[in-house]
């Protein structure tokens, strides 16, 4: 194996790519090595925002010119060690590469416009599979894998342009776009644990599906402005059993799907419903579904509610212990390239960073970097905004300061309410 790290400009056909520098979430493709075999995988690999690549030459083409070697083994590519709170510090990276920010292309339009249009045409097919359940009509499966599908294929193209035109939605269309965007969160969520390829659009169709038993709740009650009463809210709480009940009766409905339907309102300390499931007793697939429900719902405008930010919703969620799987959560921030405010993570380029608030209209990550491991000592504090590229850097796990030698009350005074003054 020979491995070497390249611009996203020096991409060339016939290159087998090993990884993607920066987040999985911002490359356009589900798997990070193959081979660029043809025009449409070079544009998509040109066209996106990721700020670099590695390539094995011994796999594939090599470019003219000087490039950074990556090591050998898998989990230093990046110039870090593997990325365990228990780790040793390891040498220092080299610095990462400086990579201008892509600039707005018809390529970044077209991938919006065949968003939208797959939104709108998902859309009509869940209103249809709702308004069915409705009037009692048995669900066609054959509908709901053609929109996963759908959904998948247009993930695969370009996430993110996907996931920011499926989070634009008025209160009016919420039930039937939650059930999209949930869709395309389990799929995003799913590609980031490595999961195969069933499984990953088993847990598409359970994110389209896992709010059918809305359908059984009156609509006044749903969509009720005010605070619901004792009987409205154990009247809504019914709906995971009553969706369960419609999916056992279809044909083609997968029991990962059945499962989620009926579990995606347990929590982990036992609190939720409707079986007071706890911790190992509520299925991955359940508690992924219960992080993609929440996350799009706090997300989105409601009846009652004005959308909160990304930023603000992963922040609040990471407060309420005892609702999540603490590890999965972190995994979905991954996925979405979001982070609460305060946490401090190890980045790629082996430092140590606390998140900041990027401000009220932002909806990615400020990273204070504070601290070198690889010195095991503090460094001038330097701001960083992982989603730009300009650093090809980001987080890889969360960290305990104190584990590196570093007090955990001077990250902490890092994080003071000027910075997010300045936001």
């Amino acid at each position: 194996m020979a491995l070497k790290r390249i611009r996203r400009d020096q991409a060339r056909l016939g290159m087998f790519i090993e990884s993607f520098d920066g987040s999985w979430f911002r490359h356009p493709f589900w798997k990070s090595r193959f081979v660029i075999a043809s025009a449409e995988q070079l544009a998509a690999v040109l066209d996106s925002d990721i700020p670099g690549l590695v390539i094995d030459t011994s796999r594939g083409s090599d470019v003219a010119g000087a490039a950074t070697p990556a090591p050998s083994h898998g989990a230093e590519v990046a110039g870090i060690a593997p990325a365990g709170v228990g780790a040793a510090p390891s040498r220092a990276a080299p610095p990462p590469m400086p990579v201008a920010p892509p600039n707005p292309s018809r390529a970044e339009e077209r991938a919006r416009a065949e968003a939208a249009a797959v939104v709108s045409r998902s859309k009509k097919v869940v209103r249809g599979i709702f308004d069915g359940a409705r009037l009692g009509k048995a669900i066609e499966s054959e509908a709901v894998v053609a929109v996963v599908e759908d959904i998948s294929a247009t993930i695969e193209k370009n996430r993110a342009a996907f996931l920011k035109v499926v989070r634009l939605k008025s209160k009016d269309e919420y039930t039937y776009l939650h059930s999209v965007a949930v869709c395309a969160l389990m799929v995003s969520f799913a590609r980031q644990l490595d999961l195969n390829d069933r499984v990953t659009s088993e847990l598409g169709t359970a994110g389209l599906l896992h709010d059918i038993g809305k359908t059984a709740v009156p609509s006044d009650v749903l969509n009720k402005p005010a605070r619901l009463s004792a009987e409205e809210y154990a009247l809504v709480q019914t709906h995971p059993e009553q969706g369960y009940r419609l999916l056992v009766e279809a044909t083609g409905v997968p029991e990962l799907a059945l499962d989620v339907c009926r579990h995606h309102h347990e929590k982990v300390d036992g609190t939720g419903y409707p079986h007071g499931l706890t911790g190992a007793e509520i299925s991955l697939a359940a508690r992924m579904g219960a992080i993609c429900d929440v996350y799009d719902a706090l997300t989105s405008n409601r009846a009652y509610k004005r959308a909160w930010s990304p930023v603000q919703a992963i922040t609040e969620m990471a407060g309420w212990h005892g609702q999540f799987d603490p590890d999965l959560l972190f995994t979905f921030m991954q996925s979405i390239g979001v982070f609460p405010v305060g946490m401090v993570v190890r980045l790629r380029s082996n430092r140590l960073g606390v998140v900041l608030d990027p401000g009220r209209r932002a909806s990615t990550a400020r990273v204070l970097a504070f601290y070198s491991i690889a010195r095991n000592s503090a460094i001038a504090p330097e701001a960083i905004i992982l989603a730009d590229g300009a650093y090809g850097d980001a987080v890889v796990a969360k960290a305990d300061p104190a584990h590196w030698g570093a007090a955990a009350s001077e990250a902490a005074a890092l994080y003071v309410p000027s910075n997010r003054a300045a936001a």
